[in-house]
């Protein structure tokens, strides 16, 4: 059984953007007395196709220094946005209870899902100058020609919202619901709420809390957060996903 000192606390701020830039901001103000630098990006290259990231822009030499500081820069999707249509009614259902039109991943075909995660992390080495640390798809949500693209990808590592995995061998590296915050309808936000006061004392090995930018523009919502990072960053190690890959 592990103690509390080998539990880890994993950090990550989704939907890095230029879109949502002085969101970022905000958000890493927010989590840096409690994790400082040790946190993830989850970077998307072209926020619903009308917010790219240009390289040599300054939103681009941000991230290279955001990642020359020891922050993970993680794949995001490409657009975030799901343009897909959904012959399975799960499919449907997911892509329509559990985010507003953002499971990108979610109906991509294997080969469009390849070309997405290539392009994607081109554009991202280029820009950070070196390799990214793994993928994520929007609202945690991959379809089987996502999981199968991936699988082809080297991706060091990749996550959804239950688990944290390596592509190439499949094996489980972290298991447990992400804490999370949703604000977009009034019961959704309360059952976020209610939700982190009780996954914040839950004694899983790995801790994993993603914030989005929408989170800190509700005093409710940046309350949680600050009360789940100091609850969760007093009784665990701040760590790094990358960390999953030596243990």
């Amino acid at each position: 059984m592990s103690t509390a000192s080998d539990r880890l606390l994993l950090a990550s701020i989704h939907d890095v953007s230029p879109r949502f830039e002085s969101e970022v901001d905000r958000l890493i103000e927010l989590l840096a007395p409690h994790v400082g630098d040790r946190l993830a990006m989850l970077v998307v290259p072209n926020h619903w196709g009308d917010a790219p990231i240009v390289p040599g822009s300054p939103f681009a030499t941000r991230l290279r220094g955001w990642a020359e500081r020891g922050i993970e820069i993680f794949l995001h999707g490409y657009f975030h946005r799901d343009q897909a249509s959904h012959r399975d009614t799960a499919d449907r259902l997911r892509a329509r209870l559990m985010t507003a039109g953002e499971g990108e991943f979610l109906g991509l075909s294997r080969e469009d899902a390849a070309v997405r995660i290539a392009e994607g992390r081109m554009l991202l080495e280029d820009v950070i100058g070196r390799a990214v640390d793994g993928f994520v798809a929007p609202a945690w949500l991959y379809g089987s020609g996502a999981r199968a693209a991936l699988a082809d990808s080297a991706m060091p590592l990749a996550e959804d919202h239950f688990r944290v995995w390596s592509p190439a061998t499949g094996r489980q590296l972290a298991r447990g619901p992400v804490i999370t915050w949703a604000s977009r309808t009034r019961l959704r936000l309360a059952s976020s709420l209610l939700a982190a006061a009780a996954l914040r004392q839950v004694p899983l090995e790995v801790l994993r809390i993603g914030v989005h930018p929408p989170d800190c523009r509700h005093s409710a919502l940046v309350a949680s957060i600050e009360k789940t990072f100091a609850k969760a960053s007093m009784k665990r190690r701040v760590g790094r996903y990358s960390d999953l890959l030596a243990a």
